[in-house]
């Protein structure tokens, strides 16, 4: 979490360069709006971060920047209003952790600069052009660099436990990347000789459900694709511990 929060900061201190160089404005003020889709509780561990690196870099809330956030408590129908809100504020920048709090930042500015991080796959979910030029108003961070990963992935993880046979695929079902994920992994898997049952979640509270029929069905390994509902587990909640004798993880 502290690299995510440092590369992030470094890419907002980016993209607000120019604007302080260019004002030359004593005392300005500016403003970053931070939008991302858990809760507070769960995402207040990268704020912190996010805040303490502003901090390194000389930007300091109160003094020369202000930062709105805004935590959609996994309402996705709150997307939307949020990142309109924070473009009324007009913010100089917009901050948007995962895809869902992206594009939900994309469709409220099209001028704005958004620093995406937590992202998942941004060329094939339509976000950015490409990772070189990514285009448009949007820059950042990314979890994978493009569904080919997931066959390198499960390579290192065959490379490591070569007595993996049977392998359970753990997918968020309303994820952004989910049907496309899914195409990729099953070839992976074929070329591998692995056995593959895909697991699928909807919220964080089928986790146990998914994991005691894991363990039951006495699977080898489970490989999790990148997505942000996995990282965003509570820790110390159930969900978020290994049981003994569950499968090994990887991805």
């Amino acid at each position: 979490m502290r690299l995510i929060g440092l590369a992030v900061v470094l890419t907002v201190g980016l993209a607000l360069a120019p604007l302080a160089a260019g004002a030359q404005q004593a005392g300005k003020v500016y403003r970053i709006g931070y939008l991302t889709v858990p809760s507070r509780e769960t995402a207040q561990g990268v704020a912190n971060m996010f805040q303490l690196r502003l901090r390194d870099l000389g930007w300091i809330e109160g003094q020369n920047v202000v930062v709105d956030y805004r935590f959609a408590d996994r309402n996705l129908d709150r997307r939307p209003d949020l990142a309109a809100e924070l473009a009324r504020l007009r913010a100089d920048v917009i901050v948007a952790g995962a895809n869902a709090a992206v594009i939900a930042a994309k469709n409220a500015t099209r001028t704005t600069p958004i620093v995406m991080f937590l992202a998942i796959d941004p060329v094939g979910s339509g976000l950015v052009a490409s990772l070189a030029r990514p285009g448009g108003n949007i820059t950042g961070l990314t979890m994978t660099a493009g569904q080919e990963i997931y066959g390198k992935q499960l390579q290192l993880l065959k490379d490591a436990f070569p007595r993996v046979s049977r392998v359970a695929t753990l997918v968020h079902h309303a994820g952004p990347t989910y049907a496309r994920t899914l195409p990729e992994i099953e070839i992976a898997t074929r070329a591998l000789g692995l056995q593959r049952r895909v697991m699928e979640i909807r919220d964080p509270g089928e986790f146990d459900k998914a994991f005691a029929a894991m363990t039951t069905a006495h699977l080898d390994a489970i490989f999790v694709p990148a997505d942000s509902m996995f990282f965003s587990t509570e820790p110390g909640s159930r969900s978020s511990r290994r049981r003994p004798g569950s499968p090994r993880c990887g991805g």
